[in-house]
């Protein structure tokens, strides 16, 4: 490390000593020196200048050298303090105690001059040394995090473009998933979900009709109301959708298969596609069965118009604690309507 640039820190409460040594270390080119006679100002100090040394005495009044290392930091800025311990007492046992409180190294008193120049500077070259080794992995760091968030990104698309794959089938526009993962979130958010459960409901809520792509076109596609048999085939699609979506390690696939087969249960246990009823349903597939529901109503269909938001919300209400957690329906009772039904917006797409 440059002599000009190293801040030096001394502590040593016989002002002789700190003179000598200030004298010592400006004629050896380090400029930036600062000395202090108190074991009191050692931290206060460290913590202000932020030095690249620190040298001091282990035996002063009011706070000794061993309670000044007690109270260093681990590291600033990601590297340690080097500490030179100045001592009187080169006792085997004192060597050991500094060296065990977090000393680096020791220099006995009287000073020997050369011994004194050889150890700041090894210490310094030490310190330079560990800050490039902290600079280097900080940016290897930096660069495996925007990996990570390149591969989460392209994660993501992959997701949203699997799930819009699935909706083009019978939704030309293929912005029900948009929706139905708005009002998700919007409803989790409501009832105190944290931020981080919200956006995974998001990005989950858009996959919840995966599997209608192992679901026939003269099924899937019917105008008209389905027969007993085509009613059973549609409803395989929340069991499809687990299948595809299951065993993955994305966080995202493995809310997905739980909203898959969940969100077609009804509160009261009279949905599908396995009866359950209540907090056997997951919170996530009782939150998608609301916003499906919702959408589906407001939304025209080849099989029906649609619904006035008005008599939808009433719907809605009218089902709660039958079709619908009580909980949700209250968290929806709150939401602004014109959240429920605005187009489909850019951010909307991107917090997917």
């Amino acid at each position: 490390m440059n002599e000009s640039v190293a801040k030096i820190l001394v502590v040593d409460d016989e002002p002789a000593n700190t003179v000598l040594l200030e004298t010592l270390l400006r004629r050896w080119g380090y400029r930036n020196v600062t000395v202090s006679n108190s074991g009191t100002d050692a931290l206060p100090l460290v913590e202000s200048l932020n030095p690249d040394i620190l040298m001091l005495d282990l035996h002063m009044p009011n706070t000794d050298g061993f309670e000044v290392m007690a109270g260093l930091p681990d590291a600033i800025e990601g590297v340690r303090l080097p500490v030179i311990v100045l001592t009187a007492d080169a006792s085997r046992d004192t060597k050991r105690r500094a060296l065990a409180s977090g000393a680096h190294d020791l220099v006995t008193k009287p000073f020997d001059v050369d011994e004194v120049k050889l150890r700041v500077a090894n210490l310094l070259y030490t310190r330079e040394l560990e800050m490039v080794a902290r600079d280097h992995r900080q940016q290897l760091e930096s660069r495996v995090m925007e990996r990570t968030e390149d591969v989460e990104a392209a994660h993501r698309e992959t997701i949203l473009r699997l799930a819009m794959a699935a909706e083009y089938r019978d939704d030309a526009i293929g912005e029900h998933i948009f929706r139905v993962a708005r009002t998700t979130a919007l409803l989790a958010e409501q009832i105190g979900e944290a931020d981080v459960v919200v956006d995974l409901y998001r990005a989950a809520a858009t996959l919840h009709d995966l599997g209608k792509i192992a679901i026939a076109d003269e099924v899937l596609l019917k105008p008209g109301k389905l027969d007993p048999d085509e009613w059973s085939e549609m409803q395989t699609h929340t069991i499809k959708g687990r299948e595809m979506l299951e065993g993955s390690r994305s966080q995202v696939c493995v809310a997905a298969a739980d909203i898959s087969i969940m969100h077609h249960e009804r509160w009261d246990g009279s949905g599908y596609p396995q009866g359950l009823r209540g907090d056997e349903i997951s919170l996530a597939g009782r939150l998608v069965a609301l916003a499906d529901v919702f959408d589906a109503l407001i939304q025209k269909r080849p099989y029906k118009e649609a619904w006035p938001v008005s008599k939808a919300s009433n719907e809605i209400v009218a089902q709660s604690g039958k079709h619908f957690d009580p909980e949700v329906v209250n968290a929806f009772t709150k939401l602004d309507p014109e959240q429920l039904v605005a187009p489909i917006s850019a951010e909307d797409r991107r917090l997917l």
